[in-house]
């Protein structure tokens, strides 16, 4: 379980394909501290499991449903990933319960400047609409975002230079990739009163 408060952008230091799965090495600082074997960490809002430990760098085994599935497929050497370590229960939650299971991809449409605005827009995959909900939360490559408005299924989001500077959205730009992740409680309240309705 994540909050969607990125700790930091990682380098990627290697994506080596493996026999059972790939690897990837990514540079880290803040989020190293404290982390054991087998402690989940959000990559690009994917919730991984590490796997090596070293100097500054965490290993991720990644498989190829993650990568058939997500962003990560695109990532190369050189490269940068939000990261964010799993959530404490003994600390604050700044953004909302975000798995870290990547729901689907979405599109960049626009990523502009509006007057002392950046405006993000995401077009997410169909059949996800009635997720988007305005002044709803959203998590976008494991951000905790909230939704300025919706129009089918067209998200538009407000970014605050603070998101643009420690994330990795500032690198991307219109057609790029995005993981999105819907929000959690909308998913559980959909699928209990479909159950009662049946």
């Amino acid at each position: 379980m994540f909050t969607g408060i990125v700790e930091e952008k990682g380098k990627v230091l290697a994506c080596e394909e493996l026999e059972q799965s790939w690897r990837y090495r990514v540079a880290v600082e803040k989020v190293a501290d404290g982390i054991s074997l087998g402690d989940s960490v959000a990559v690009n809002g994917c919730c991984l499991t590490v796997v090596e430990i070293g100097d500054g760098v965490l290993s991720f085994d990644v498989l190829e449903e993650t990568r058939r599935v997500t962003n990560l497929r695109d990532v190369k050497v050189g490269g940068s990933v939000n990261l964010e370590r799993s959530l404490r229960f003994d600390g604050r939650v700044g953004g909302h319960f975000v798995t870290g299971h990547v729901d689907g991809e979405g599109t960049i449409k626009t990523l502009r400047p509006e007057g002392k605005d950046v405006i993000l827009e995401i077009e997410a995959p169909a059949g996800f609409e009635h997720y988007l909900v305005y002044k709803g939360c959203i998590a976008i490559d494991g951000m905790s975002l909230t939704i300025a408005n919706v129009e089918g299924s067209v998200v538009t989001i407000w970014l605050i230079p603070h998101t643009l500077e420690v994330t990795t959205i500032g690198e991307k730009g219109v057609g790029d990739s995005v993981n999105l992740e819907f929000d959690l409680i909308a998913k559980y309240t959909e699928k209990i009163v479909a159950q009662r309705e049946a």
